[in-house]
C-alpha cells in the first residue's frame, strides 16, 4: 500500500501527541506495542489523511481510538472523522478512557474479535 505524503504540520502534531499520551492511551499502548496482542502490528498516533489516529493496525485496516469525556461533546465531529476514515477502507472502533483503565482485558478481547471477524459491527 503506497504511503501518501504527510504534511509537515500533521507529522509534527503526531510526534507531539506520541510524547503526551493520556494514561489510558499509555495503558492500551503497553498491550498493543511490539506485536504483544496476538502478533498484531499496531502503530500509535498515525497520520491518516487529514487526521491522526490514536492506534492503527495497517494489516487489518483497523483504527482504535481512546476517547476522553471531551468526545461526548464532539459526537458530530467524531462521526464525520469516522466516516472519512471508513470511506478510505478503515474500520474504526472507539473505547472510553474509563473502559481502558478499568477493563483492559475486555478492550483487547474486543479488538481481537474485530480482527478475527472484520465484518462484525462494534
Amino acid at each position: 500500500m503506497p504511503h501518501s505524503k504527510v504534511p509537515p504540520h500533521l507529522r509534527r502534531n503526531a510526534r507531539r501527541m506520541r510524547c503526551a499520551m493520556t494514561e489510558a492511551e499509555l495503558k492500551l499502548w503497553n498491550e498493543l506495542r511490539a506485536h504483544r496482542l496476538m502478533g498484531l502490528g499496531f502503530r500509535r498516533q498515525v497520520p491518516i489523511g487529514r487526521f491522526i489516529a490514536d492506534f492503527a493496525c495497517p494489516e487489518h485496516k483497523l483504527i482504535v481510538e481512546v476517547d476522553g469525556s471531551q468526545h461526548a461533546e464532539n459526537l458530530t465531529h467524531d462521526q464525520a472523522r469516522t466516516n472519512y476514515l471508513e470511506r478510505r477502507g478503515w474500520k474504526v472502533v472507539r473505547f472510553w478512557n474509563d473502559d481502558v483503565l478499568s477493563d483492559i482485558d475486555n478492550v483487547c478481547t474486543h479488538i481481537l474479535r474485530l480482527v478475527a471477524r472484520p465484518g462484525d459491527d462494534h
